[in-house]
């Protein structure tokens, strides 16, 4: 199979955003981001991707999808959602965290996080480590925003993660984040589908 049969076969297959899963319109507006940063959250914990992505689109239906929604809802309210979503194992804590998060975007940035992309002007690690000030979201959760967020911030393209890289070589694609992105033009809404796609290509061969 050559190459472009192999990417054109992943794409088809896996070629979904997590973003898209959870139900996020993905642009660069306050309400889709911090709806990313929410999933971003949720699979920050040890659960399935899938598990965060239908979970986060459970939230988004209860309407919660700016912080001033979020911490209007009370907190068994965010812990029923939570675990509409399959989310049982960690929904109480969740649900503090939820609020703890919101807050804090509100109090520290406006309720934008175009905020925090300005101060990191452009530099990737900078706004990785920006983004671990929100609870629960370590140096994993931050990238997987980050991942998501190169359809809409072009200056985070490519990014691709330690596992997406792995499985390209696998699939003899390009392992050089440059080169594998450019398998799919550099558009940076491509490169986000592909990025996504070799995790849950990754994920789907065990």
């Amino acid at each position: 199979m050559s190459r472009d049969q192999v990417l054109e076969e992943l794409l088809a297959e896996h070629g979904r955003t997590y973003a898209d899963q959870a139900g996020i319109t993905l642009r660069d507006k306050p309400s889709p981001l911090y709806c990313l940063l929410v999933l971003a959250t949720l699979s920050s914990a040890p659960i399935s991707a899938d598990v965060a992505a239908e979970t986060a689109h459970e939230l988004f239906r209860a309407g919660w999808r700016t912080p001033e929604k979020m911490r209007s809802a009370t907190w068994q309210q965010r812990v029923d959602a939570l675990g509409r979503g399959g989310y049982r194992r960690y929904d109480e804590r969740t649900a503090t965290v939820l609020e703890e998060a919101a807050a804090l975007l509100m109090e520290h940035h406006g309720g934008d996080l175009r905020r925090l992309r300005r101060e990191a002007d452009g530099d990737r690690d900078a706004l990785v480590e920006a983004l671990q000030e929100f609870p629960r979201l370590g140096p994993t959760g931050a990238r997987i925003f980050c991942r998501e967020a190169q359809a809409v911030w072009p200056e985070l393209v490519p990014f691709f993660d330690d596992r997406g890289l792995e499985r390209a070589g696998e699939l003899g694609l390009p392992t050089d984040p440059g080169a594998l992105a450019d398998t799919v033009g550099g558009d940076p809404g491509e490169v986000a589908r592909l990025s996504a796609a070799l995790v849950r290509s990754a994920l789907a061969d065990g």
